[in-house]
């Protein structure tokens, strides 16, 4: 609610107003620069910010909020010597403990075969493709079933089927548990198809909120990203918006 973040004198958020609700994939999109991985760092405290984030209605302490909140990071870039199992298992530590049990044990190899990289269980981090390593840092967000997670760009290392599968499964995953999925998103078609609420951020502020078939349009990609669209419907009668090229003034 109201939420407004500045870098020293420079306004990047101003008066931001949105939900996401349980159920639900909410992505944020906008164009490069718009402010929106600032935006879902704010969401997850790890900013100073003006206005007010909830969860339930309620404001939630730092020290509370990951016990509920898995946050995925950009960039996957780590220099420590980790193999996948350790570091997905990182993504429980709040409730470890001072050891490991097999219930544990048990729920890392679930994600892990979830999301196919159980195969890469034993082998350290740093030997992964920028994708491979993607996708560990994800099954790490969801190995403690948290009922909010947070995503900034969780398919930029993919290609276009894994970057639909992915989102697919993200999908699957956050109705069948029934958390809260907010993630970044730069594949618009990707977005679109299965989000189920779009978070247009430009200019300092939201453009527009909504399902993906009330708010991608083709005023929306003239005004946002400055291109030219058209629409076509395809053979199950979806309708699409097809980028002809940019603007130009």
């Amino acid at each position: 609610n109201n939420l407004s973040f500045c870098y020293g004198s420079t306004k990047v958020l101003e008066g931001l107003d949105f939900t996401a609700r349980p159920g639900e994939v909410t992505s944020v999109i906008g164009p490069n620069g718009a402010g929106k991985t600032t935006l879902l760092k704010c969401v997850a405290d790890l900013f100073k910010h003006d206005g007010e984030v909830r969860f339930d209605g309620e404001i939630v302490e730092r020290d509370d909020l990951f016990k509920f909140m898995s946050y995925m990071e950009q960039s996957t870039d780590l220099d420590v010597d980790l193999n996948v199992f350790e570091i997905i298992l990182l993504g429980m530590v709040q409730s470890l403990g001072f050891y490991v049990s097999e219930e544990d044990v048990q729920e890392v190899y679930k994600v892990m075969d979830l999301l196919d990289i159980d195969k890469f269980a034993g082998r350290k981090i740093g030997e992964l493709s920028a994708g491979q390593r993607q996708l560990v840092f994800i099954a790490q967000a969801l190995v403690k079933n948290p009922s909010v997670i947070i995503l900034d760009e969780p398919t930029s290392a993919l290609d276009l089927f894994h970057q639909y599968n992915l989102i697919k499964f993200m999908s699957e995953i956050t109705k069948e548990r029934g958390c809260t999925t907010l993630m970044t998103l730069h594949h618009l078609d990707v977005a679109c198809k299965y989000s189920d609420n779009l978070v247009i951020v430009c200019d300092h502020h939201i453009y527009a909120e909504g399902p993906p078939k009330d708010v991608f349009t083709e005023k929306m990609l003239y005004e946002v990203y400055r291109v030219r669209s058209s629409t076509m419907i395809d053979v199950e009668g979806e309708r699409h918006l097809v980028v002809l090229g940019p603007v130009n003034d």
